[in-house]
């Protein structure tokens, strides 16, 4: 057992001090005994505990044993007294306190106190014996796919509160604490599980194919099943398979966060399995064989539909919609299709022949792309909408977001996006000899190691506010940019941007830890005191991006406060002008290739069903899965390792950093797979 402070830490409100059992998802479990009121319950678990195992999200937390209630992000700065958790439906208890991340699904969590309900009831009273027992079906229900919409959380609070009521001991009056707070906390979850079969964290296995699978935004593709072609020599058929869900395997491959690696059951093993390469192995593999695609297309079915915007999201839609028989065009006010993809992401990550080959393929289903087109100059929207059954808005965030310091306007001052894309386009573009990255995620991260590649640059510095574990962009990039020799400063934020006429410096000052925000990560405070300059001669603020659709009348669709996105029907899609949906970033603000493409085949499902369809898109041929061998236990066997260019070599160009897998190493990195889709 250890005290923490016990005689430095104020306690306003409950005297003495609180003996807490720690279980769950934190690093360090256990017995700890802490003041009461003096300490909160962020400090509890990310100081005591040491923080979530794995570098995973914290979630929820829940004191009181089966009869309390949780606890969300939200009350991470909440002083651990007995007012204090009553005040936030949750109670001390006997001291219990199970920490869940991202990996816990609510609706089981739910289930679970309310199974020990049912064991530990006497059945004296009928609203624990028989109340209990009933919502207990109903959470069974619901984690097996079988839910009731517009029914079964109704029903649950209902009889949670009647219970409450009612039942004539204590454990019976708390026995729905935990429902009714998960409810109320996470309804989101319970609606997805009754509405999309969905459950976010991989736990509820009746309602998916595999954890890998379920977590991929895209939807559907059959993760076990193309590894286990793959590890069979048939990469064609694996190929198929993964563009029956997503039209951009090669892309995909190479930039995409893989969220279904997150989930997958090898890590408990040894490591997780290299999901996103061997994908991208698959797609350069078929590519290389140079064999024309073939796709059973639909007969045309007289109905129109427009995209505006040939990015990832709108090419998605497209593709699938085409292939639906509709008649599909894409309009594109750049040269170029590709959207983000090809301005937005450098060479050595994706190179442009590898997306135009992807974008050639899709063509094939009959989507005619219209270049250098932009709407309400070119074509008119209200044009556009008459002449279409319907239309789909895919333009993403294409402007750069001032972060709002002095100097900002300086000659040198770079912003991100507009950095990359000039880089892309082919511009002929300089860089300072002391470059100041200003941001934590992909766009500042590339925009670092392209400033490298270009040439002039002495040293590159990347500037964050929060810690490097805190950075939005992929690990991968982070530790390839450090080889390439670019310097991170982490906890330290810009105040000003100095120079006469051009960039001279940067005014930095110094972060501490402050407060937990509603994230669940500790808000950055500046310490003022600390400030310093960094001399530099150019500055590329990478932030954040927002959108501007000068050809929308804004009296006529609501959009968000913050950059300039749509506000839309959460199920379809569907903005509030009749017939016209969006998706991508234009809806969600700046987020992640494979989230745009999500978005795309979604809108192609709702506009299918809006103009008289079932939502039941053309994904080409069934593909037959090899049947899973039985192994007793499989041996342990870390990641077979990627060919990669030396650090040296490629700071000095744009070719490809990542080579792939060969043959022999796909085909064992394929065979780690334990087949979590074997039933």
């Amino acid at each position: 057992m250890v005290p923490i402070g016990l005689n430095n830490m104020e306690q306003k409100k409950s005297k003495g001090t609180k003996v807490f059992a720690i279980a769950g998802a934190v690093n360090n479990a256990g017995i700890v005994e802490v003041p009461m009121g003096g300490i909160t319950l962020g400090d509890i678990i990310f100081d005591i505990g040491g923080g979530i195992k794995n570098d995973k999200k914290f979630k929820a937390a829940q004191t009181g044993g089966p009869s309390g209630g949780c606890l969300t992000s939200e009350a991470l700065n909440t002083p651990v007294d007995y007012d204090s958790l009553k005040e936030k439906g949750a109670i001390m208890g006997s001291g219990g306190l199970i920490i869940m991340d991202e990996d816990n699904c609510m609706v089981d969590v739910a289930k679970f106190f309310m199974e020990f309900v049912q064991d530990e009831s006497c059945g004296k009273c009928v609203p624990c014996r028989i109340g209990t027992k009933r919502m207990l079906e109903i959470l069974e229900r619901i984690t097996s796919g079988l839910g009731v919409e517009g029914g079964d959380i109704e029903k649950l609070i209902e009889l949670g509160e009647s219970i409450k009521k009612s039942a004539l001991c204590g454990l019976g009056q708390t026995a729905p604490n935990p429902v009714l707070s998960t409810i109320k906390y996470f309804r989101e979850e319970y609606e997805e599980h009754i509405r999309d079969h969905k459950c976010r964290a991989g736990v509820c296995n009746e309602l998916f194919l595999s954890p890998c699978q379920n977590a991929c935004p895209a939807g559907g593709v059959n993760v076990p099943g193309y590894l286990a072609l793959v590890s069979e020599g048939r990469v064609l058929d694996a190929y198929n398979l993964i563009r029956r869900e997503n039209p951009f395997p090669a892309v995909c491959g190479r930039v995409c966060t893989h969220p279904c690696e997150s989930k997958c059951q090898r890590a408990m093993l040894d490591e997780s399995l290299a999901i996103a390469d061997v994908k991208r192995y698959i797609a350069d593999k078929v590519y290389e064989m140079n064999e024309p695609f073939r796709s059973i297309q639909y007969p045309p079915n007289g109905k129109k539909v427009a995209i505006i915007g040939a990015g990832p999201s709108g090419l998605t839609a497209g593709y699938y919609l085409a292939q639906t028989g509709y008649e599909v065009k894409i309009y594109e006010s750049l040269d170029q299709p590709g959207g983000i993809l090809r301005f937005g992401i450098p060479e050595y990550r994706l190179p442009k022949d590898m997306l135009q080959r992807e974008i050639d393929v899709l063509k094939q289903s009959g989507v005619q792309i219209n270049l250098n087109t932009e709407i309400g100059k070119d074509v008119m929207f209200e044009e556009m909408r008459e002449e279409n059954d319907a239309v789909y808005i895919a333009t993403g965030t294409q402007f750069s977001n001032q972060i709002g310091i002095a100097g900002e306007n300086l000659e040198g001052v770079y912003h991100g996006l507009d950095f990359l894309r000039d880089v892309n386009m082919g511009k002929e573009v300089e860089v300072g000899k002391k470059v100041a990255v200003i941001g934590g995620g992909s766009t500042a991260m590339d925009a670092a190691r392209t400033a490298i590649r270009l040439g002039g640059a002495e040293e590159v510095h990347v500037l964050y506010r929060r810690l490097q574990t805190d950075m939005p962009a992929d690990a991968r990039e982070i530790e390839e940019g450090i080889e390439e020799g670019i310097t991170l400063h982490t906890m330290v934020t810009p105040i000003a941007i100095e120079g006469h006429g051009s960039v001279e410096s940067v005014k930095l000052i110094h972060l501490s830890q402050g407060n937990f925000d509603g994230s669940g990560r500790r808000r950055p405070v500046k310490e003022f005191g600390t400030e310093f300059i960094m001399d530099v001669d150019m500055v590329i603020p990478a932030v954040s991006q927002h959108s501007d659709l000068p050809f929308i009348n804004k009296d006529e669709i609501e959009m968000t406060d913050w950059g300039g996105t749509f506000v839309v029907d959460a199920t379809s899609g569907m903005t509030r002008l009749e017939g016209v949906f969006a998706g991508g970033d234009v809806v969600r603000g700046p987020d992640t290739a494979i989230w745009a493409i999500a978005d795309g085949k979604k809108a192609a499902v709702s506009i299918d069903e809006y103009l008289g369809g079932q939502g039941e898109l053309n994904k080409g041929e069934e593909i037959e899965i090899p049947q899973a061998r039985d192994e007793d236990s499989p041996d342990e066997h870390m990641r077979f390792e990627r060919r990669m260019m030396s650090p040296l070599e490629r700071c000095e160009n744009f070719k490809e950093v990542s080579k792939g897998y060969h043959k022999l190493n796909a085909m064992a990195e394929a065979m780690r797979c334990l087949r979590c889709d074997r039933r």
